[in-house]
């Protein structure tokens, strides 16, 4: 009996991740979008500065911050909530623009860049130090929507990051990686990375909701609901860090693990 009920709760989470990616995610046959608002604007990064819900119900108690980007092109941007506030940071005249979709708004990054490095156009969205989005052991969802092209692609593309993998920081990371485009959610003590990375591209022209659950001992990455790579991690990996929320890229150096397409509904939910 105990086997069938454990059974039986599997296929219910199973079809649990389906419905949460089905129903979260704007349809592209919702209403046009209003007119377009004019594209995001910032000055140059100071460098001395410091859509589907998560697969699952979260549990109570739960923390979470989500981004729409359906508030044109005020800064700064601000969540569903408005207390996590991300600003613009650029270099080398990178700029983001709002691009209509299914009714709302998505972010558009600029376009792969393949000159010199430092050359090339960065911009992220970046948070201030929260201490909120630090998970510890906590269960951690986070995610986001994608939409790339195999023009889009590179060695490093990063959607969302908290923290980095070296240096004895911590991190929990989301990136679609390789020429092939391929996505994978990334997780990191202070001396070890453990990646859950999918064998499929995502980088085909059409929207895809990316998501990341790290529980227990298990970290997960689910594409459109499907479960698609899933690794081991140590249930005593703890991930804290006094580094800000950061979307479109690591940061505005050169060699910044640029990301290029379009990004839609964020979000970071711990418990």
């Amino acid at each position: 009996m105990r086997a069938l009920a454990v059974l039986t709760a599997a296929v219910a989470f199973a079809a649990g991740l389906a419905l949460a990616g089905q129903a979260a995610f704007r349809q592209s046959s919702a209403a046009p979008a209003p007119a377009a608002p004019s594209p995001i604007a910032s000055p140059s990064a100071d460098p001395s500065s410091p859509e589907a819900p998560a697969p699952g119900q979260a549990a109570a108690g739960s923390y979470s911050v989500r981004y729409f980007f359906d508030g044109g092109a005020r800064q700064p941007v601000l969540d569903s909530t408005s207390a996590h506030p991300l600003r613009v940071l650029t270099a080398q005249g990178g700029a983001i623009r709002h691009v209509p979709r299914a009714g709302g708004w998505a972010l558009q990054f600029p376009p792969r860049c393949r000159v010199a490095a430092s050359t090339c156009p960065r911009v992220i969205l970046q948070g201030s130090r929260d201490d909120s989005l630090n998970p510890y052991t906590r269960p951690l969802r986070y995610g986001a929507a994608v939409l790339m092209t195999r023009n889009d692609t590179a060695s490093g593309a990063n959607v969302l990051q908290k923290g980095y993998s070296v240096g004895g920081a911590s991190q929990y990371k989301l990136q679609v990686d390789h020429l092939a485009g391929k996505p994978s959610c990334v997780v990191a003590s202070r001396t070890t990375i453990y990646r859950a990375e999918s064998r499929y591209t995502v980088a085909d022209g059409r929207w895809h909701a990316l998501a990341c659950t790290r529980i227990g001992n298990r970290l997960t990455l689910y594409v459109d609901g499907a479960q698609r790579a899933s690794r081991y991690v140590p249930t005593t990996l703890s991930i804290a860090n006094t580094e800000p929320l950061r979307i479109g890229g690591k940061g505005t150096a050169p060699n910044n693990d640029q990301y290029a397409g379009q990004i839609d509904n964020v979000y970071v939910t711990i418990g």
